[in-house]
C-alpha cells in the first residue's frame, strides 16, 4: 500500500474529508450508564492527521475508582483531581469543530456526553469516527480488533496501555496512515452523528464495578412487558406498528438506552436477540457479521438504519383491533 506523499497531500486530500480531528481516550470506574471517567486526555489533528498538540487530566469520579488494575488510578491518587465540570470547559475546547476519533468510539463518546449531561451543559461534537469502523472499511490484515493490534500493524510503540496519555497518542499515531490510506483508495469515512445527551437521570448507586460483573455495557434493566401482540414484520413503505418486535445492533448516535426508551413509550416491544418473530432490526452497518446481523439475513427480517428508524417512531400505528 503505498501511502499519499506529504507533498502532494495538499492537492490530492479529498475536499469531503473533515478539517480537523480529535483523537480522545478515556479511562472510567466501569463500562456502564452510571460510570464515570477517572481521566482523558486529546490529541488535536490537523485535516491531515498531522498532531498539533495534546492534552491531559486525571478527573475526580467522586466515586471508587473501579478497575485499578486496569488504569492504575487508586482513589489517593485521584484525591485532588478536578471534578469534571472543572474540566469540562478545557475539554470541551479541545474538541469543538473536530470529529471525535476513538478506538471503539460508541464508548468513548457515550461517556463524554454522559458527564456533560451530569454537568448540565453538551459537548462540542458533532460527529464521530470508529478506528475499529476504519480498519474493516481499509481491510486491514488484523488479527483482532484491538488496538494494540492496530498499532502493531503500523509500528507504534505502545508504552503504557489503559493510560489515557498513552492510548490517545498511539491511536493518533496509527490513524494517520489510516488516514492516508483511506484518502489514497478513495474511502469514505466511517461518520457517525453525535447527539448530545440532553436527558440524564441517576439510577440508583451502582454495585462495585457491575459491567465487569456481568460482561454487559450497562446494567441489566428490566422492562414492562409489551402490552401489544406482535402484528408482524415491517414492511417498507408502511409505518410501525405497535406491539412489533424491534431489535438493534451495533453503535447508534444516540444512547441506546434512550433510544430503547423512546421505543417502548411508543408501545414497541425492545428484542435482545433476532429471531423468526422480530418485525424489524435496526443498524448503522447492515454488512456487519454480527450474530444479530446473520440471523436477520437467514430470516429474511427487514434491516432500517438509525436515522429512518427515528423518523418511523414519530407516527407508529396504533395496535390493531
Amino acid at each position: 500500500m503505498t501511502m499519499l506523499d506529504d507533498r502532494t497531500t495538499a492537492a490530492a486530500w479529498p475536499t469531503a474529508y473533515p478539517q480537523g480531528y480529535a483523537v480522545v481516550d478515556v479511562e472510567t470506574t466501569g463500562l456502564a450508564r452510571d460510570d464515570r471517567i477517572v481521566s482523558a486526555a486529546v490529541y488535536r489533528l490537523d485535516a491531515q492527521g498531522n498532531v498539533e498538540d495534546h492534552w491531559y487530566t486525571l478527573v475526580n469520579p467522586e466515586r471508587d475508582p473501579g478497575p485499578v488494575w486496569i488504569h492504575g488510578l487508586t482513589s489517593d491518587a485521584l484525591e485532588g483531581a478536578p471534578l469534571f465540570p472543572e474540566i469540562a470547559a478545557e475539554f470541551a475546547a479541545r474538541l469543538d469543530g473536530r470529529v471525535l476519533v476513538a478506538h471503539n468510539a460508541i464508548f468513548d463518546w457515550q461517556m463524554i456526553a454522559r458527564e456533560y449531561a451530569r454537568a448540565e451543559s453538551t459537548a462540542p461534537v458533532r460527529q464521530r469516527l470508529c478506528t475499529i469502523a476504519l480498519s474493516k472499511q481499509l481491510s486491514l490484515p488484523l488479527p483482532n480488533h484491538k488496538l494494540e493490534s492496530l498499532a502493531a500493524h503500523f509500528g507504534v510503540e505502545q508504552r503504557q496501555a489503559h493510560n489515557a496519555l498513552d492510548d490517545a497518542r498511539v491511536l493518533a499515531e496509527a490513524f494517520r496512515p489510516s488516514l492516508h490510506a483511506a484518502a489514497e483508495q478513495g474511502v469514505r469515512l466511517p461518520l457517525l452523528e453525535c447527539r448530545p445527551l440532553t436527558e440524564w437521570a441517576a439510577s440508583p448507586a451502582p454495585s462495585p464495578y457491575p459491567a465487569y460483573r456481568t460482561n454487559g455495557w450497562r446494567p441489566s434493566r428490566r422492562r414492562p412487558a409489551c402490552p401489544y401482540p406482535n402484528p408482524g414484520r415491517y414492511e417498507a413503505g408502511e409505518p410501525l406498528r405497535q406491539g412489533m418486535r424491534v431489535a438493534f445492533s451495533g453503535d447508534t448516535s444516540v444512547d441506546r438506552e434512550l433510544l430503547e426508551d423512546r421505543t417502548v413509550e411508543a408501545g414497541l416491544h425492545v428484542a435482545g436477540s433476532v429471531s423468526r418473530l422480530t418485525s424489524l432490526l435496526v443498524t448503522n452497518d447492515p454488512d456487519a457479521a454480527t450474530s444479530k446481523t446473520l440471523k436477520a439475513r437467514s430470516f429474511g427480517t427487514p434491516v432500517v438504519d438509525e436515522a429512518a428508524y427515528t423518523q418511523l417512531l414519530r407516527d407508529v400505528a396504533p395496535a390493531d383491533g
